[in-house]
């Protein structure tokens, strides 16, 4: 008779602590949102060929007198903080993959970027729109705040018409050292934003190319992307050397590194968005990115985060399922308590649903025929912007409109006479911008457009100061992702828009997004994980 040889190794087993196998819907649910612990695959004690699942407990060989069931599988604990790209977290001093975005006008405000950094989490003060005066306060106020953390940044928007406001703010930010920005809105490379990502630019101990401050590109086209994780064009960089704005070993430095180690890939977003899809968007600027960083033989990564319709958990766990290094969200935050936005508008907000945006023309790129994302419901503010644009681009003068036209623009949307408001208008740009209103005493198209472009600005200022009288013209600027939070949050503590609160917000749909990202890799390996295990609920977080 031949003697079988024994086997090789023993068959593990996972043994039960005080806890058996979750096996049930409801077993499972529960363990699925137990996002930090390692869960064990097993045999169904059932014996029916399913897989259950195993929290605490030990693996190991059979043990006499111990209950144990095949071990199929082990997954590893997993952390919010592991969403993403870990040299985000490393290059930014953050703790999690999460941004606060730039809401313009100072909605963004200091208390939320504060707020944001403490919390471990990185904002943008919103500083388009205003001032340069304000956005050095609003910087001041940060940087001793804030002294020491490299987490916290302002915006730096593309001004086409006024490129000195560019450079001022540019000036801001490199006087004060802030350490990071965020460029939005940009069609193309300037003189501004390349000098920002340029200067500091310097060699680290192991000759590594440090960086002063770590700039941020929000963009939304292949196109635009492109350049920005390119090095800088030389032309620019000679440009800027000749106007002392940069050194030679700077601008040396700045031929060998991208403009932009951080794109934000900004899908359908409140405010100025191309509307596109993220699943559509993301995995095409990712592939630029490969194609940019091989082209230059960089030695660095050039990371690729999403914005744009990230309202739900679902959402956030989809677009770092498609890749992305870290997520931005912009419209939810407009509802939290440290908005600049009003209590009125907030409300409004709170109230909104999916299909309660539409499209408006933008106050700042008006004559460009640039539109942004706006709320819908409750205002007339995208009718009645739209109307001014179709006007300015139909007419070379305000006297060459029809007279009954201009009366109704004059008693519906203006709410005074045209002169008015034109006086109003000139004395603003005499002090921001003279030759903007030298300009527009010889070109009565000019004055028309910067006349209607009063009532684009002032519309979102009203929005701010909640001036209810003009509720209607409110210009809250939300994409669909407000309406998707809004239901989610539904019944919840965060139905309230008090309650709203930024670092709340972010913790909450960045621990749904690991529980639903567990949640899949529960079923992408075999477990039946009913359909509730991914329905997150807000729950107060520490």
């Amino acid at each position: 008779m031949t003697a079988h040889a024994p086997p090789l190794t023993e068959p593990v087993l996972w043994h039960p602590g005080d806890r058996p196998a979750a096996s049930s819907p409801v077993e499972i649910q529960n363990v699925v949102s137990e996002v930090r612990e390692p869960v064990h695959l097993v045999a169904d004690p059932a014996g029916n060929g399913d897989i259950a699942i195993g929290v605490g407990g030990s693996t190991g060989p059979a043990r006499a007198g111990r209950q144990g069931f095949p071990l199929l599988g082990t997954l590893p604990p997993l952390y919010p903080e592991w969403l993403g790209d870990r040299s985000f977290r490393e290059a930014h001093g953050v703790r999690f993959p999460y941004i606060a975005g730039e809401m313009a006008n100072g909605i963004a405000t200091v208390a939320m970027v504060t707020a944001m950094a403490r919390a471990g989490m990185l904002g943008f003060f919103g500083a388009a729109g205003l001032a340069p005066e304000r956005v050095e306060r609003a910087v001041a106020e940060l940087a001793s705040a804030l002294a020491g953390k490299p987490n916290w940044g302002i915006n730096l928007i593309h001004s086409p018409g006024e490129p000195e406001l560019e450079d001022r703010v540019a000036d801001i930010v490199l006087r004060h050292r802030v350490p990071a920005v965020s460029a939005s809105a940009f069609m193309s490379l300037t003189p501004a934003v390349v000098r920002v990502a340029a200067c500091g630019l310097r060699r680290g101990p192991q000759g590594r190319i440090l960086r002063g401050a770590r700039l941020f590109a929000k963009v939304s086209r292949p196109e635009v992307a492109g350049p920005f994780m390119s090095p800088a064009p030389a032309s620019l960089l000679r440009h800027l050397v000749d106007r002392g704005h940069l050194s030679a070993d700077e601008a040396e430095l700045a031929a060998r590194v991208p403009v932009a180690e951080d794109i934000t890939v900004e899908a359908d977003s409140g405010g100025h968005t191309d509307n596109r899809p993220l699943a559509v968007l993301l995995p095409v600027m990712l592939a630029l990115r490969d194609e940019t960083a091989a082209a230059h033989g960089y030695d660095r990564v050039v990371r690729v985060g999403a914005a744009g319709g990230l309202g739900t958990p679902a959402a956030v766990a989809g677009a770092f399922a498609l890749g992305a290094a870290y997520v931005l969200t912009g419209s939810v935050n407009q509802a939290a308590r440290e908005s600049a936005l009003s209590d009125d508008a907030k409300a409004m907000l709170a109230q909104a649903d999916i299909a309660d945006v539409t499209m408006a023309p933008a106050a700042d790129m008006f004559e460009m025929g640039i539109k942004l994302q706006v709320l819908r419901r409750g205002t007339f503010f995208a009718t009645r912007a739209t109307q001014l644009y179709e006007l300015y681009r139909d007419h070379e003068d305000w006297e060459d409109i029809p007279p009954q036209r201009r009366a109704r623009v004059e008693r519906d949307v203006l709410r005074a006479p045209f002169e008015t408001v034109w006086a109003e208008t000139l004395r603003f740009w005499q002090q921001r911008d003279p030759a903007q209103a030298e300009r527009a005493r010889g070109d009565p198209r000019h004055r028309m457009a910067l006349t209607f472009r009063w009532y684009l600005g002032m519309s979102s200022r009203w929005a701010v100061t909640g001036y209810t009288e003009r509720r209607a013209d409110y210009q809250i600027w939300c994409g669909p992702a407000m309406g998707a939070f809004n239901r989610w949050a539904a019944d919840s503590f965060l139905a309230d828009p008090a309650q709203r609160d930024v670092v709340q917000i972010a913790l909450n749909l960045l621990e749904g997004a690991a529980a639903l990202t567990r949640a899949h890799q529960l079923r992408s390996h075999g477990v039946a994980v009913p359909a509730a295990a991914f329905a997150f609920r807000p729950r107060r977080l520490a």
